[in-house]
């Protein structure tokens, strides 16, 4: 059974498409992520479908209940952490928590079971104020207040945006943990390695889909040869490699750059044609979801 139901969904501001005919669905305890760079509407996206925004056309279900008729049962049955951190600063840790409990009318100890693996890491900092808890201290914080009242479904929007390494693997195992408990979870992130810890993804851009499946399925989208190149100077390779027949693109990819070729393409001519420049290797490369997004947008 589908929890989310989004149809045709538009919004603008002013002139400006946040997002235009989005559709998709997220099934009952399913982890689904919205894999986009900033500005691509997800932030607008989560708003409309926590009931924060009103949409210009389209529409959307929770649960079953209308996003626009219904906010009013839809929002105790939500749990939403925006990308800022959005608790009282000047509250410690344990009365932002019990702020929360009575907002929706419930007790601490009644939802502990919940929290407790996420909460109890920040526990013996209970008296401390939120503004002077660490990045990923307050993203468990936010965490446990966005849980306090065993929401249905949770919205997190880019939740390991400027938290360290190690913070961001906690929150991901967290999540798996409530996604084992029934939890649905919608969850947005900037950053492409993220991709491959949801069952199933939206790629994002300029407030349109332009792919939905699993992480496997979306690599098999890509169907060009690619190839991985590098050289002791890596912006003169860029630049050069671009100009090469049968190069539809070369761009930066960690330590190399990544060519995505047509059949004109010959690998030896490439480097007979760039021979000036030094240590000048090339070799076929496996795709990755963000090759998929780069070849997606520039068609």
């Amino acid at each position: 059974m589908n929890v989310i139901e989004v149809n045709n969904l538009s919004k603008s501001y002013g002139k400006v498409k946040a997002l235009e005919s989005v559709s998709f669905s997220v099934e009952r305890g399913e982890l689904f992520g919205l894999i986009g760079p900033d500005g691509a509407g997800k932030t607008t996206l989560f708003r409309l479908l926590t009931t924060l925004l009103n949409s210009d056309k389209g529409g959307a279900t929770i649960e079953g209940f209308d996003i626009s008729k219904d906010y009013r049962k839809i929002r105790p049955l939500l749990g939403y952490m925006p990308g800022r951190f959005s608790l009282y600063p000047d509250l410690t840790v344990e009365e932002n928590l019990s702020f929360f409990a009575s907002i929706f009318g419930v007790r601490v100890k009644d939802s502990y079971d919940l929290i407790a693996p996420i909460y109890q890491q920040i526990e013996p900092f209970r008296k401390r104020q939120a503004s002077k808890l660490s990045g990923g201290m307050k993203q468990k914080l936010a965490l446990s207040c966005a849980l306090i009242h065993h929401p249905s479904v949770l919205f997190l929007d880019e939740p390991t945006t400027g938290i360290d390494a190690v913070s961001r693997s906690e929150l991901w195992d967290m999540l798996k943990n409530l996604k084992e408990k029934g939890i649905t979870i919608l969850v947005s992130t900037p950053y492409m390695d993220e991709a491959s810890l949801c069952e199933r993804i939206a790629l994002f851009n300029e407030g349109r889909i332009l792919g939905i499946d699993t992480p496997k399925g979306i690599i098999k989208q890509f169907k060009s040869r690619l190839f991985a190149i590098r050289s002791d100077n890596m912006y003169s390779l860029l630049e050069a490699a671009r100009e090469i027949e049968g190069v539809i693109e070369c761009y930066p990819f960690g330590q190399m750059h990544h060519l995505i070729v047509d059949s004109k393409f010959d690998p030896h001519r490439f480097t007979e044609q760039l021979g000036s420049l030094t240590n000048l290797t090339i070799e076929p490369a496996k795709p990755t979801i963000e090759d998929v997004f780069i070849n997606l947008m520039k068609q």
